[in-house]
């Protein structure tokens, strides 16, 4: 690494770096109900209204100025459902005009109708890599949905899960951290699916009872090979930030999956409600202080390249 004169940024960070989530969006250009017209007052990071406006390239690169980005994957920004191949053809003519993103995240329920020929379009899409499809989940840990309709027991959603592999595409997995272990079962059953943990598990409850849930599950998953994890959003309740507990399961979950599986995502623009790509940056490498250039390549470029089959 260099100094912040000659890279820009005052971390003086000049590695590669490939953002392994993030979402771009046009307001006019297709329909997102979360952004538009059914406003969420129960999201976890708060009030979002901030965030209900354009995000494409140009705001990007303006939210990373003086990071060595190299590429960027675009995860499924929650478009109308009845949008999801066109959603990929939005981010293709921005691909072609900008170069990013680089590969694509697409949407499909695994229990929807239609599921077969919109994971064929995903396939036959250049830029698609994988899909994000969110079980049920519960509103806690001391709840349970288990083998309800939609959940990670139900047999239907099971059978659209095994319809990844086959296809070439790797799935998403995004669950708080009280779903977890169900989640290591779900991936021990599918040894042949490249999965990908989203936001470190999202441990939302940093009390020692929380932390111990979060702990299990993620021990769980890391002991799946074909489990890869995204370092990413790290936001709390209502937007909150804390470097000193992120800095904490940051080490912790990176010494489970070790930096072959553990990836550098940004989540932007939806970080922005807590922090700044500076200071995710600033996280991670504070807590990694013994981390050495070859682990910091894989970890900010080398795993999401590998995984998403990038031609970085």
């Amino acid at each position: 690494m260099s100094n912040s004169t000659e890279t820009g940024n005052p971390l003086g960070f000049d590695l590669p770096i490939i953002d392994a989530h993030h979402h771009f969006w046009k307001l006019d250009a297709g329909h997102y109900p979360w952004l538009t017209d059914e406003y969420d007052e129960t999201f976890f990071l708060g009030d979002y209204r901030s965030m209900c406006q354009d995000f494409l390239p140009a705001h990007y690169r303006q939210a990373t100025a003086g990071f060595n980005v190299l590429g960027t994957v675009h995860v499924e920004a929650e478009r109308s459902r009845s949008e999801q191949v066109q959603e990929n053809q939005f981010l293709g003519e921005l691909h072609a005009r900008t170069g990013l993103p680089s590969a694509i995240v697409g949407h499909v329920y695994f229990v929807q109708p239609d599921r077969d020929a919109v994971l064929a379009a995903h396939a036959a899409d250049p830029l698609v890599r994988g899909v994000r499809s969110k079980p049920i989940i519960s509103n806690g840990p001391t709840a349970s949905v288990a083998g309800q309709p939609g959940t990670m027991q139900d047999p239907a959603w099971l059978e659209g899960l095994s319809k990844l592999a086959p296809l070439g595409l790797s799935w998403d997995l995004r669950v708080p951290y009280w779903h977890l272990v169900e989640a290591a079962e779900v991936a021990r059953a599918f040894p042949d699916t490249a999965i990908v943990l989203n936001h470190l598990g999202l441990p939302l409850d940093r009390s020692p009872e929380g932390l111990a849930i979060w702990r299990e599950g993620m021990r769980a998953l890391a002991d799946c090979p074909n489990v890869y994890l995204k370092v990413s959003e790290l936001g709390l309740y209502g937007g909150r930030w804390d470097s000193v507990s992120n800095r904490r399961v940051i080490a912790e979950a990176v010494e489970m999956f070790g930096a072959e599986r553990a990836m550098f995502a940004s989540n932007l623009p939806v970080a922005r409600l807590s922090t700044t790509f500076l200071a995710i940056v600033a996280d991670i490498l504070a807590a990694l202080p013994g981390a050495d250039e070859t682990t910091l390549r894989r970890i900010f470029a080398g795993t999401a390249r590998d995984f998403y089959r990038l031609a970085i």
